[in-house]
């Protein structure tokens, strides 16, 4: 059903985007990463959050984590995450496929200003082994996301950034 709604949401919207399904996993950074050939920090994972009653995604690069002090700053509270179950009943998809495309309910989508060091991210596709490549800003489009700064890079052991 989720990678159907997804596949219905391109049909409609960007019918020239293909999803792509793999035979392995793709449902953390590291296996999307490995399984469509690109380095880790072009995943474009999305996170399901809230804010007091408000629920919402945030796209943002894979090597890249929520920095609460400028989530707070942006939003007036911090992020609580929502639970496997709760992410699947309001995006309609399962956690390792969790994408701003074809949701179950209407959210606002935000993108995080880390995607746009990119000419082509991979967000899932609605599956733990679907995805597709895109352009940060054609998906913002596509998705009526808004453009936000809430990331902080993630300093791997040998001090470079991810």
């Amino acid at each position: 059903m989720s990678l159907q709604s997804v596949r219905d949401f391109f049909a409609v919207s960007a019918p020239n985007i293909d999803i792509i399904v793999t035979p392995e996993s793709s449902a953390t950074v590291a296996l999307a990463a490995q399984a469509h050939g690109c380095e880790p920090a072009q995943i474009a994972k999305t996170i399901c959050a809230r804010t007091g009653d408000q629920t919402f995604l945030v796209v943002m690069s894979g090597t890249t984590r929520l920095d609460n002090r400028k989530f707070k700053d942006r939003f007036g509270a911090k992020p609580r995450m929502l639970g496997g179950e709760e992410v699947a009943e309001v995006t309609g998809h399962p956690i390792g496929g969790v994408c701003p495309f074809g949701l179950a309910m209407p959210l606002q989508v935000y993108c995080d200003q880390s995607l746009r060091r990119f000419s082509e991210v991979v967000p899932a596709a609605g599956a733990i082994n679907a995805a597709v490549r895109i352009s940060p800003d054609r998906m913002a489009e596509l998705t009526g996301a808004v453009w936000i700064d809430v990331g902080q890079d993630l300093i791997l052991e040998d001090g470079a950034v991810a």
